[in-house]
């Protein structure tokens, strides 16, 4: 047998070393983008109910949903007036600890009739009520909203807000009751591409992070007890603190396009979701 002095053989194993981290490495099933899992198949509808103010439920309403090219579309064109009919679109399922992601992007004209605030506006809402628990003529669902805001091409706007309808937060020690607060981030102009994603620990802390930029933290997501929707969703226990619910888009009066819609369950939840 063929002798290998010390000078000869540490070389050897520090290259098969190298070469067994490298397959290894590329074989490991926990790497950040393997998490996420997309919530629409760029097809269809499917896993997603819809639910229009003066609707019942799941009657998408002059197709105000749809899927175009691969997105899943917010569109007016066969309005005439948006007459108050505000939408939502809800994923079929609740969730508590997760982060969800996405990019969206505002297109053309804002539909007639629509309010001035609305213009270039949409929404993330979550620890939504379900679709099937609103009234009949609800605008809004009760839920926190990362509020997805366009520039008008000249003034400052920021995007990544939090608006609170039926719910208030708790920011820096203190509860905040008004409907929206602004986040710290840049304005976008145009009909850019911009990814949003909300980070969500159950009732504890949110983050809503913008092109990769935290641009707000808040905690506590509950239950305004002063609001007739949110009444009706407390517990008889009388916890007001909400630690789960549905996700949903708007429909506000402004075309709106959306992609790579992906979910991420945390660590917290991660054992009891299929």
């Amino acid at each position: 047998m063929k002798q290998y002095d010390q000078k000869t053989v540490q070389p050897i194993i520090l290259v098969f070393g190298l070469i067994l981290f490298t397959l290894l490495s590329s074989c490991r099933s926990d790497s950040p983008d393997e998490e996420w899992v997309s919530l629409f198949n760029g097809k269809d509808l499917t896993g997603w109910n819809v639910k229009i103010s003066g609707h019942e439920p799941g009657d998408n309403y002059k197709n105000t949903f749809r899927v175009e090219n691969g997105m899943l579309v917010v569109s007016y064109d066969e309005y005439e007036n948006l007459d108050n009919k505000f939408g939502h679109i809800f994923y079929e399922k609740p969730f508590s600890h997760y982060a969800i992601r996405l990019e969206y992007r505002f297109v053309g004209k804002q539909v007639a009739g629509g309010l001035g605030w609305a213009f270039r506006n949409n929404g993330i809402m979550f620890h939504s009520q379900s679709p099937e628990s609103m009234r009949l003529e609800q605008a809004f669902p009760v839920s926190i909203e990362a509020q997805l805001l366009g520039g008008n091409g000249t003034d400052q706007r920021s995007t990544g807000n939090v608006c609170t309808p039926g719910t208030n937060i708790v920011m820096d020690g203190e509860l905040i009751t008004q409907h929206c607060t602004s986040s710290s981030s840049e304005t976008y102009h145009g009909d850019q591409w911009v990814t949003m994603e909300v980070i969500v620990h159950g009732s504890g802390p949110v983050y809503h992070v913008v092109n990769g930029d935290t641009v707000l933290t808040y905690k506590n997501p509950q239950y305004d007890e002063e609001d007739k929707d949110a009444q009706k969703l407390i517990p008889e226990s009388g916890e007001k603190l909400i630690s789960e619910g549905y996700i949903a888009l708007q429909a506000e009066s402004h075309r709106t396009e959306f992609r790579k819609i992906e979910i991420k369950v945390l660590e917290e939840e991660r054992n009891g979701i299929q």
